[in-house]
Formats: structure tokens, sequence, C-alpha cells
């Protein structure tokens, strides 16, 4: 596995696109974080987001999944041409003539989708328990340490999207053309929901592959106490389930599967 790995950070190290938006990743993410933290003045106002309570423990687990989970799309960008630059650039012939072989070939691709993952689930949890600690109304640790179903949901939910966006960047072959697809796709299970909702087999859309990953986490929004108050102003309640779904879980695992099983099929049936 650490050849693999090793094979692809070699590649991802010469590769400037991939770079430059690895750093331009990290680089927001750690900037969306910081600028909740800075107070704006707005007339005699003084406003800053981390006063709203979005950094409260148990909460900040889901608010900041939720949102950071917006950034992924930037890693995608490099998954998909990850895939696509090897057909570009002819690499993928001369690894499979050097003898790696094709299961090895995408195992590797996974292997660093796995690792992107990993580092941007680990930033998040640091991320979050520092700004926490920091601003949270609460410091018991059973409080602080509850909730972390949030962080793995996060870590699911990248691992899905990006072996998606591996499968598709195989599929396709150039990397415009496979995230243009990517973005048709999720027109089209938004319009394949909004159909199937008018009938009684509206749960067969919580199963496509976009909607199961975007289930995994639920909007954290009204949640907030400034939300629940202005709902119990208006004698309204609402009621939904924020927790992270076991049966999202196994769907977005399943698709993990499927698309990593069908860029090797693919990859094993296409003549190179």
């Amino acid at each position: 596995m650490l050849r693999l790995i090793n094979i692809e950070l070699f590649k991802l190290r010469h590769s400037r696109s991939a770079k430059i938006m690895t750093i331009l990743y990290f680089s927001l993410f750690l900037s969306a974080a910081l600028l909740s933290t800075i107070k704006f003045r707005f007339g005699s106002i003084n406003f800053r987001l981390a006063d709203q309570g979005i950094y409260n423990f148990p909460y900040t687990w889901h608010f900041m999944s939720f949102f950071v989970a917006f950034l992924k799309i930037i890693l995608a960008i490099v998954i998909v041409s990850m895939m696509s630059s090897e057909y570009t650039n002819r690499t993928l012939k001369q690894n499979l003539i050097d003898g790696l072989s094709k299961k090895e070939f995408i195992l590797s691709k996974f292997y660093v989708s796995v690792l992107y993952a990993l580092c941007s689930t680990v930033l998040l949890f640091i991320v979050t328990l520092v700004l926490g600690l920091i601003f949270s109304d609460y410091d018991e640790f059973h409080i602080i340490f509850s909730g972390l179903e949030y962080i793995g949901g996060y870590f699911v939910k990248l691992l899905g999207f990006f072996s998606l966006c591996l499968f598709l960047g195989l599929l396709i072959k150039r990397s415009a053309f496979a995230l243009g697809f990517l973005f048709v796709l999720w027109i089209f299970e938004g319009i394949f929901s909004a159909i199937v909702s008018k009938t009684s087999f509206d749960f067969i859309s919580d199963y496509t592959p976009l909607n199961a990953m975007w289930n995994l986490i639920p909007e954290p929004i009204t949640r907030l106490d400034i939300i629940n108050s202005a709902t119990k102003q208006l004698n309204t309640e609402i009621m939904q389930d924020y927790s992270v779904s076991i049966v999202s879980v196994i769907t977005v695992l399943a698709w993990t599967f499927l698309c990593v099983f069908g860029s090797y099929r693919l990859l094993k049936k296409r003549d190179l």
C-alpha cells in the first residue's frame, strides 16, 4: 500500500495544478474558520459569527462538518485531474508496462483519495476542537467529545465523493468534461427527487449517489439557538432528525465500493 501511495504522491508533487488546488483548498478551509472569529462593525452594531453559538460543543461538530464539506469540490478537481492526466500524459500505459497491474493502478488512486479525505478530516477535527475550546460556552469533557459522529460522517462523505470523481475521471478521460458530467448528475438527481417526491416512491431518491452523500450530514442551521428562539415565538416547532443515519453511511460506502470496483472493471476492459 505504501508503495502505491508513494507512486501517486510522486506524480502529484510534480503536478503544478494539483499543488495549487491542494494549497487553495486548505487555505480556504482555514480562512473560512478564521473569518468567523473576526468582529465586524455595522454602524453601532458589532457582529461576530463566532458569538452566535456556532462553536458551542457539541453543536460545532455538526455545523463545521456540514459547511466545510462544500469545499470538497476543490479536492474533487485534483482527483479528477489525477486520473485524466494519466491519459493526457500517457503515464497510464507506461505504468502498466513498468509492471503495475491494473488493480494496483486503481488502488493507488483510491489510496490517495482516502489520504485526502483523512487529512481533511483530521484538519477539520483539530480546527473545530481549537475554535470550540476558545468560543464554546461548555467545557465539560463529555460534552466536548459528544457529537463526533459528524466527523465520521464527514470522512465517509468525502470518501464517497472522491470515489465517484475517480470513476468519472476514468470514464470520461477529460477532467473538464468529467466535472461537467458531475454537475449534470447533480441536476438530474435534483429533478428525479422532485418527481418522485410526489409519489410513494420518494425514498428511492435517498439512495442515489449525490443525494445519499448530502443526507449523511443534515443541515444544522435550524439547530441554532437563534432559529429555535424565533420558531418558539411563532409557536411553531421544527421536527427534524439531525443524527448521522447508519442507512446513509451504508449507502455511501456501497457507492464507494461500486465506484472503485467499476473503475477497475472499466480499466480492465478498456483497450489501452
